[in-house]
């Protein structure tokens, strides 16, 4: 089960697709099913907050004369939207912004992150987790705290998908922050080094000494790339596009324009020159643990 992000967005894709290709007005789709323009947009650009309505999708397809398969799968993903992922059973300790990363990074089919502050929560230990929500939230009661450090360990579940692959790029500053103190720290590290012996998961550390490269204007990002889908109920394909997620102290941006997913793309690409290849990122890691566990 992925959720309802991904049928979502696929959903509010088609149905635009649909209506500019028959040449119907906005205005003309919103008077059919009685809603706002702004209610239009949030649902041709898969958007949260908009009531997915069989009746509203059957008469749009009616009235942009798709046919009866591209609306038959059209109303197979709003059963599929409607189910809802598992880490909604976590309620509050998701943020509204969240939920839709998380949604994506479950049906997503190659993660790859740079990190300049921190360790990717795909990657983090229970601790070191724990101690970055302490630092945010100072007076979180300690049961939601392990409720938030409890969906982290769900979430790297996704590692054990052998059909699923992480690619993990960080400065070599994240590993000088003494997040959670010296014992953390070093089982952090030790955990990178284990993590990265996966099949499936590469590790790789930009030294500082280096110098001024393309990571430093980014800023930490993540790129998410997903496998292509296909309806049960039709022959019809669909092709997700990539999604950079840039996160924010009050929010996150959810970038998928063609034009701008290249341009971070081309940013790893830079990025990845310039780190350790991966043999030599597990002796840094070594060395580094060692200094903590001093």
């Amino acid at each position: 089960m992925i959720g309802s992000t991904v049928p979502r967005r696929m959903l509010g894709r088609e149905l635009r697709r649909l209506r500019e290709t028959s040449g119907v007005s906005v205005s003309k789709a919103c008077a059919v099913i009685q809603c706002s323009p702004q209610t239009m947009w949030r649902l041709e650009g898969g958007q949260g907050g908009v009531k997915l309505k069989t009746l509203y999708v059957e008469a749009l397809c009616k009235l942009y004369e798709a046919s009866d398969e591209d609306t038959a799968a059209l109303l197979g993903l709003i059963e599929e939207a409607q189910r809802p992922g598992w880490w909604h059973s976590y309620g509050d300790c998701v943020p509204e912004h969240f939920d839709l990363y998380l949604g994506l990074e479950q049906s997503a089919r190659r993660f790859t992150a740079w990190q300049t502050t921190f360790v990717p929560g795909l990657i983090q230990t229970p601790a070191y987790r724990r101690a970055l929500e302490w630092t945010a939230f100072p007076g979180m009661p300690t049961s939601a705290v392990e409720q938030r450090v409890e969906l982290i360990m769900k979430r790297q579940e996704r590692l054990e998908d052998p059909t699923f692959s992480a690619a993990v790029l960080l400065s070599e500053s994240v590993l000088g922050h003494e997040i959670g103190g010296p014992a953390v720290m070093a089982d952090q590290i030790h955990q990178l080094i284990k993590v990265g012996q996966r099949r499936n998961v590469s590790i790789g550390v930009v030294p500082q000494t280096v110098g001024a490269h393309l990571g430093l204007q980014t800023y930490h990002f993540v790129l998410l790339e997903f496998p292509p889908r296909s309806s049960p109920e039709s022959k019809t394909k669909w092709i997700e596009p990539p999604v950079v997620y840039v996160e924010g102290f009050t929010g996150a941006l959810y970038l998928d324009q063609a034009d701008k997913v290249d341009r971070y793309r081309s940013a790893l690409v830079e990025i990845k020159r310039r780190a350790l290849d991966e043999q030599c990122t597990r002796d840094l890691l070594a060395h580094k643990a060692k200094e903590y566990a001093v």
